[in-house]
This record gives C-alpha cells, structure tokens and sequence, in this order.
C-alpha cells in the first residue's frame, strides 16, 4: 500500500480519492481552499461537489500542500486543465524524480495547444515524460462515489507507469484498462467535452434522438480526425476512452458540459451560462482551443466550428444547426477509411 497525494477536491478528485481509500492506501486529498477543507472534516461529505455522499473514515483532508506531498510515493492531479500549471509550480518542490504522476484532467490549453501531460512536463521541470500517466473514460464521479461500475484507461507511453495506475485503483467496482497512446485518449478525453456541448444545444433546441445520434457519430469522425493528424492511433476512439467517454458526457444530466450546452441551446450567453454552472466547463476552453488548432493544421471540424461561432461569436443555435445540415454533399464511408489510410499508408 502505498502513500498517495491527490491534488484537487472537486467531484472527480473526490471520487478517485474514496476510490483509492477502498484500496487501502494512505491517502491525502488537498484543497487549496482551507473553508472546503474544514467543512469536509466537519461534515465528513464533500456537500459542494459530492452531496450526500459521505466520505471513507480513513481519507485525510489537508490544505498544506507541503504536507498533502510528504513521503508521496505517486501524485494524482485532478484540477480544472485552466489550474494544472499552477499547481504544478506549486508542487515542482516536493517532486522526486522517480513518482509517477497520474493525471484525471481533461482539456486542451488555447494558444499553446499543449495536452495536459505536456503541460505538466512543462511545469515540472526535469520530469521525465513516461512517468506522466492519463486516466480517462466513461466515468461520472457521482456514480463512481456509490461504487457503481466504471471502467477508465490509464495510459502513458511507459506500459509499467500505465500498469502501475492500473494496479493502484482497480478493484471489484472500478475496472482500469491500460494503453500507450497517451495522445489518444488525452484527445478523446478533451474532444468529447466539445460534442457535450453541442448534444447539450441539440436538447435545449428541443431537438430528438435522431440529431444527438448523428451529432455524436459525426463528432466522433471529427475528433478522430484532428487527432489522428497530431500522432494517436484512430483505434484508440473506439474504446473507452473515446467512443465510451463520448456516449456517456453526451447523454448523461450528470455531465456539466451537457448541462451547460443545454442552456446555450435555449439562448443563454457565455456569462450567464458559467454563473449558473458555478464550476468549470472544460468544454469551453477546450472549443476555444481546438477551433484554433484545426484553423492551425488545416483540419475540417464543422461541428467544432459551430459550437465556436454560439459561444463565442453569439451566433444564434438554430441558424448553425440550419448551415450544418446544408453544407456541401460528401460520402461517409471514404471520410471514415480516410483516416486508417492516412495513417497506416506507410
């Protein structure tokens, strides 16, 4: 058993931690927030994020981060993708060379276009890269908090950092896979959140099932295809981390980037919409980024580009939807098989 620091106690954070109570490991949960932490002693719940689960009696609570590190064998990072640079300098002192860092967050940082694991490279200087490990999939934290099953990738193009997240939370509730494309499933992981918006506008339109079915098969083309340009395998998209994860934040009221697709759809704007959430919409910043990135390496994202235009440009939802349905004919098989050859044409 191991001593484990999870940076972060949002919902997702939260859950990953009681997960690895469960497991018996020695476990910190940091805050920065010194209320949330005294609350969360207090009530032994999480009520922000997490109300009306109660949390494991052997899960500590910290907001020193000097301490939530002491004698930390692996670091969980599960904050907002707009919070991991900072936290990372934060932390940079406490890092020993040899811990894996395994990391939940989902995202693609605008301007840069860095992933999360680039960013954290970056931030942790000196951190060897195959020591950086993504968790990712299908995985609701309310449901993963009354131990529901749920399966998740870990992946890092170091198959023993992979296997050694794997070994840390598996267990009879919690099913991990592993991988080595660290870059497919980060892009699975922060691409999905984009086609959450836009199921979530597809809702609020008042639209049916037949527009989410074929908004969340086209979405999954779409993501396949920037992402396949930037190095992941295309087969990564139909497992958990891609196809699995898009289902699941596409169709569930528990997802945030649903939730506030849905309020963008019924014509709220970009302020009231976040004022309403009171917690991060990583699908947000991440359309803002992957917009930026497909202009950048010339990659057709149609369904990308309209949810660009309803956040950021005010564009009415219905006049988008109108235009992606009358855009140029093409085929649906050759768009698909375009991408297997591209990159197995070698």
């Amino acid at each position: 058993m191991g001593n484990i620091a999870v940076l972060g106690a949002g919902s997702w954070g939260t859950a990953l931690a009681m997960v690895l109570c469960d497991n018996n490991h020695d476990v910190r949960l940091w805050t920065h927030n010194d209320e949330q932490k005294k609350m969360m002693q207090t009530s032994g719940m999480n009520e922000k994020y997490l109300p009306g689960i109660s949390l494991p009696s052997n899960l500590n609570i910290v907001s020193d981060l000097e301490e939530a590190m002491n004698n930390a064998e692996s670091v969980i990072l599960v904050v907002p993708s707009k919070a991991i640079r900072e936290t990372c300098k934060k932390a940079l002192p406490y890092i020993k060379k040899h811990m894996v860092i395994v990391h939940g967050s989902k995202g693609i940082e605008p301007v840069s276009h860095c992933r999360i694991s680039e960013m954290i490279q970056e931030e942790l200087k000196g951190m060897d890269y195959s020591g950086i490990v993504a968790l990712s999939g299908p995985s609701h934290a309310e449901e993963v908090s009354l131990k529901h099953p749920t399966t998740v990738t870990a992946a890092s193009v170091s198959a023993s950092a992979a296997k050694y997240t794997q070994d840390l939370f598996i267990n009879e509730y919690f099913r991990v896979y592993t991988s080595q494309d660290i870059v497919g499933v980060e892009l699975g992981g922060a691409l999905k959140n984009i086609i959450a918006l836009g199921a979530g506008i597809s809702d609020g339109l008042g639209y049916g099932d037949n527009a989410k079915a074929a908004l969340i098969t086209r979405g999954l083309a779409e993501i396949s295809r920037l992402a396949t340009v930037l190095g992941a395998n295309p087969l990564t998209f139909i497992g958990l981390s891609g196809v699995g994860d898009l289902i699941v934040t596409c169709t569930s009221v528990h997802s945030r980037n649903w939730r506030a697709g849905n309020l963008f759809g019924k014509g709220q704007s970009l302020s009231d919409v976040l004022d309403q959430m009171g917690m991060a919409v990583e699908g947000v910043r991440t359309t803002e980024a992957v917009f930026q990135l497909s202009h950048k390496l010339n990659v057709d994202m149609p369904i990308t580009r309209a949810i660009y235009e309803v956040i950021f440009e005010q564009k009415s939802p219905k006049d988008v939807v109108d235009h992606l349905m009358t855009r140029n004919r093409t085929t649906e098989i050759e768009d698909i098989a375009s991408i297997l050859v591209d990159r197995y044409s070698d």
